[in-house]
């Protein structure tokens, strides 16, 4: 049966719909994670929910312990991965509120600690990341939140910028020549750990701004990011509940 972990968990502990829920402390090689990890039953399904910037949102983008958080989660019996982030929209056709199933990923992170691999003391180890996001899982995510009449796309390239600023103009338009459709400061790291520890991962992006490229709307602000964000975290959450008795 599998075992979902959940990171980002905006409101999914919340007990009405986290069954028989309790928190564990871990401690892993790499430091703590994030925060206690809450594991309970979502429609039946066993799930584990990560705060990614604590629970009360006290780590910066790069203070950001991912190999502690996709560690814990392994140590936990952790199956698959889902993700949940707040992202900026590269392209009009992206707007307020729509989700984005990543299939692709552009690092422009500088400080995160990206690898289990610190050493090649016992041989060398790299991982193919062609494709970073697990197929099956896209699909759950995208027909799931289809369904439920969301403005979805089926496919997008996240660049992760290092944060916690937002990018100048001048980058804004160098992201979308290089071909990203959106931007977050947190995706890239986590989908590189879980595939280098097995563990399948998928991520739905939700577009809460249009960053600073689009010269005709005022520059993203915290302000904006964290209402409409507010106003679609119940579509969040329905999207995931009702996709994890699918994931097999």
């Amino acid at each position: 049966m599998p075992v979902v972990g959940i990171i980002g968990g905006s409101g999914l502990d919340d007990p009405d719909i986290l069954n028989n829920a309790t928190s564990v402390k871990m401690d892993t090689p790499y430091g703590k994670p994030s925060s206690t990890l809450t594991r309970g039953r979502i429609k039946g399904t066993e799930t584990i929910i990560l705060a990614r910037h604590g629970k009360k949102h006290q780590y910066s983008p790069t203070q950001i312990n991912n190999r502690a958080n996709i560690h814990a989660l392994k140590e936990m019996g952790a199956t698959h991965i889902l993700a949940t982030s707040a992202c900026g929209s590269l392209r009009d056709e992206i707007d307020r509120g729509h989700f984005v199933i990543v299939d692709q990923f552009i690092d422009f992170t500088r400080f995160r600690k990206n690898t289990f691999s610190d050493s090649f003391e016992k041989g060398a180890t790299h991982t193919s990341m062609s494709d970073p996001f697990d197929a099956e899982l896209r699909s759950t995510l995208y027909d799931t939140s289809v369904a439920l009449g969301y403005p979805t796309h089926k496919s997008g390239t996240v660049v992760t910028i290092e944060g916690p600023r937002f990018s100048t103009r001048a980058e804004s338009h160098m992201f979308r020549a290089w071909g990203a459709d959106i931007i977050n400061m947190s995706i890239a790291p986590e989908a590189m750990l879980a595939n280098e520890a097995g563990i399948p991962y998928a991520a739905v992006a939700m577009s809460t701004d249009y960053d600073c490229w689009k010269e005709d709307e005022a520059p993203v602000s915290w302000e904006e990011i964290l209402s409409v964000f507010h106003q679609n975290a119940d579509s969040v959450k329905k999207l995931l509940g009702s996709a994890l008795p699918k994931i097999r």
